[in-house]
């Protein structure tokens, strides 16, 4: 019996440390394991006795990348109990601080996370030595997209704007126009990206698994929507904890995500696409069918299309809420507080954001649940990495390794805010 090990130390270009282990007995897969050795950061517990008020200003710091998912899930939970619904100017601009966020995260993601695995290129530092330009354009979207958050959210890291009941102040139809045309340029360099990453080699890599999305009538859901499925669940929010359960494995200390029963699913661009891809704005769509897109993707390795797509979508959208906007009365609506439990949901970059609160009659929280995406894709995730060591064992541990880490950053997991993810051994028998 012969043994083989490889060990890498760490997995650049995704957020979070963990460690992979792959054995095989010749030709056959024995196991996979994705193990997530961060240490718990209990922001559930944090919450704790904490006023109702404060989800919004805590929550953003779980993630550097997506602090307004974090807001808007938790905004949503808090007035749906409260029976407050915000006006529709108030509305717009939070799916407008949310844009920002899809542009300057899926930016961060194609171009200098993902975009260097189908290039040959370890970093993004090495690829900007051959194509600034392409670079150049990446760090240029992202710079928008952070310019959106900046306006509306206070500031492009953790905004401060945001608050249960609205924003503490809004921006002026005069500031949002200020927008248009570093937005117009992002829209171009947007769909640019689509065409780039459409011309890169693909493994073909069908998700086979159940796909789980937000969906809203006439509209690609980002901020709202009910829960929906590829095999036909339609829910609203307080109905997510009798379809999906959160389970701990000893390996890791993530809690990881499945359907009530068993049964894995899959949230995030291709999950939505999958769903949803007819409310995408007519130039995404297009943009869509000239990269190669049906009307459902489920390639997990042409994810960085659809994000891409997405990428389109969210600069068309942008625009189109500050060309309507108008300024609301005030800037928040008053929130009285409301024992009960309170349920929201909005779409991640990554895929669907789940939280629930319970209150007293005071506005005390007495309990908060968060299951961010990424817990609930470790299992298709797992199931990825099986089917793709399964197809490629006859490669070297190198290669094979490579390989492994790229079908990793298909999902662009975000374990917390921190910089690394993955320590991978495979064990040759």
């Amino acid at each position: 019996m012969t043994k083989r090990t490889i060990v890498t130390d760490y997995l650049a270009r995704v957020e979070g440390e963990g460690a992979m282990t792959v054995k095989l007995d010749g030709d056959r897969v024995e196991h996979v394991e994705l193990r997530i050795f961060e240490p718990p950061r209990f922001f559930e517990a944090f919450l704790r006795g904490r006023s109702f008020t404060e989800p919004p200003d805590i929550t953003a710091r779980i993630c550097g990348i997506c602090p307004v998912a974090y807001q808007t899930s938790a905004v949503n939970a808090i007035e749906r109990l409260c029976g407050v619904e915000v006006p529709e100017p108030i509305r717009l601009l939070r799916r407008l601080l949310y844009c920002g966020e899809w542009i300057e995260s899926h930016a961060l993601h194609v171009y200098m996370l993902h975009a260097p695995d189908f290039l040959g290129y370890d970093s993004a530092i090495e690829l900007a030595r051959d194509a600034p330009a392409a670079v150049e354009r990446g760090l240029a979207l992202k710079r928008t997209g952070n310019d959106v958050m900046t306006l509306v959210g206070g500031r492009e890291i953790h905004p401060i704007n945001v608050r249960v009941g609205g924003f503490y102040c809004v921006p002026t139809r005069r500031e949002l126009r200020a927008l248009v045309e570093p937005l117009e340029r992002a829209r171009e360099a947007a769909l640019e990206t689509v065409r780039w990453t459409a011309g890169f080699d693909f493994p073909e890599r069908v998700v086979d698994c159940d796909l789980v999305a937000l969906t809203q009538p006439d509209e690609y859901a980002i901020e709202r929507g009910r829960i929906r499925s590829s095999s036909g669940l339609d829910l609203a929010p307080a109905e997510y904890d009798e379809h999906f359960e959160e389970i701990h494995v000893e390996r890791s200390n993530a809690l990881q995500s499945q359907l009530r029963g068993g049964g894995t699913y899959l949230c995030g661009p291709l999950a939505r696409y999958s769903l949803a891809s007819g409310e995408l704005s007519p130039l995404a769509r297009e943009a869509a069918a000239e990269a190669g897109l049906g009307e459902e993707c489920r390639d997990a390795f042409r994810s960085i299309v659809v994000r891409s797509v997405e990428l389109v979508h969210a600069c068309d959208e942008s625009l189109r809420i500050i060309d309507a906007y108008d300024a609301p009365e005030r800037p928040a609506e008053p929130v009285e507080p409301v024992a009960g439990t309170g349920y929201g949901v909005s779409e991640a970059p990554r895929g669907l954001l789940y939280h629930r609160y319970r209150l007293d009659a005071d506005g005390t929280i007495l309990d908060a649940k968060i299951v961010p995406p990424t817990s609930q894709n470790q299992l298709a995730i797992e199931d990825d990495l099986r089917d793709v060591v399964a197809r490629n064992t006859r490669l070297d541990d190198d290669a094979l390794r490579a390989l492994c880490e790229q079908t990793i950053r298909n999902y662009d997991p975000c374990i917390s805010c921190a910089t690394h993810f993955l320590d991978l051994e495979v064990e040759r028998r």
